[in-house]
C-alpha cells in the first residue's frame, strides 16, 4: 500500500511502522524526514514530480511511501474495559469519511472501530491521509457479519446507540457504562438489521432545511457527548 503527505509520512516513522521503500521528489526539502529514513536505511527513490504523479494521483507533497496493507485488529483487542467506548461503522462508503472518524475517535480516545469486511471501505491510501496520522493510533476490526458481532457486544455488556433521524433526542440518552455507537452508511443511514438491535436511536435535531448531516459530522457530534457525559 502506498501512503503520501508530509503529515501521515511523519507520524509513520514515530511509529516505527515498516516502511519497504520511499518514493520522494528529487527538490523534496525537508531535511528531517529524509535523515529519518536515512537513519532507518530505507530506500529512497529521488523522481521527477510526473513520476510521482504515476504512483499516486492525489497531492503527495512530493513523498510517497510503501508501506505493508493495514493489519486489522481482534475486536477481543478493545472491548474489555470497563467503560469501553467503540464505533461501529454500518457500511460505510467514503473513505474521507472513514478518515474523519479515524481521526475524530483518536483525538476522544476512543477504543476501537469495527468495520465490515463487505460492502464497505476498507483502511487504503486516502483514509491514512485523510486521518493525518491518527490512523497509527487507532484500532479497527473487520468483521464478517455485522449483526452477530453486535449481539456478541450486547452479551458482554455493551449498550448499542444507533445515529439516525426518528429517535431520541441525542442529548437525552444515558451515555454511562459499555457504549458501542453506530454510524450509518452515507445515504442509506442504518440498515433494517443493525437498527433492530439498536437499544436506543439518538438523533441530532436539525435546525435548517436539510435532513441529515453528513457521517462523520454526526460521529463527531455523538462520540463528543459521550465523552462530555462521562466526565
Amino acid at each position: 500500500m502506498y501512503v503520501y503527505g508530509k503529515n501521515v509520512v511523519q507520524e509513520i516513522i514515530k511509529s516505527n511502522k515498516k516502511i519497504q521503500e520511499a518514493y520522494i521528489y528529487k527538490n523534496f526539502n525537508d531535511k528531517n524526514i529524509i535523515k529519518s529514513l536515512k537513519n532507518r536505511n530505507i530506500k529512497i527513490n529521488w523522481l521527477e514530480k510526473y513520476e510521482l504523479d504515476k504512483v499516486v494521483k492525489e497531492n503527495h507533497q512530493g513523498i510517497i511511501l510503501k508501506v505493508p496493507d493495514y493489519k486489522y485488529f481482534d475486536i477481543d483487542d478493545f472491548i474489555n474495559k470497563e467503560e469501553s467506548l467503540i464505533v461501529i461503522l454500518d457500511h460505510l462508503e467514503d473513505p474521507h469519511n472513514l478518515g474523519a472518524i479515524i481521526r475524530t475517535c483518536e483525538a476522544a480516545s476512543v477504543d476501537g472501530i469495527i468495520i465490515p469486511k463487505d460492502r464497505s471501505v476498507s483502511v487504503n491510501a486516502t483514509v491514512m491521509k485523510v486521518s493525518s496520522g491518527a490512523l497509527e493510533n487507532v484500532k479497527i476490526a473487520q468483521v464478517t457479519n455485522l449483526v452477530n458481532t453486535i449481539k456478541e457486544l450486547k452479551n458482554k455488556g455493551f449498550w448499542i446507540i444507533g445515529a439516525d433521524m426518528d429517535g431520541t433526542d441525542f442529548e437525552k440518552i444515558d451515555y454511562q457504562g459499555k457504549i458501542a455507537l453506530v454510524i450509518g452508511n452515507e445515504g442509506k443511514g442504518l440498515s433494517r438489521l443493525v437498527r433492530k438491535e439498536c437499544d436506543f436511536i439518538a438523533s441530532i435535531p436539525m435546525y435548517g432545511k436539510i435532513n441529515s448531516l453528513n457521517a462523520s459530522v454526526a460521529a463527531g457530534i455523538i462520540i463528543y457527548k459521550t465523552k462530555t457525559a462521562r466526565r
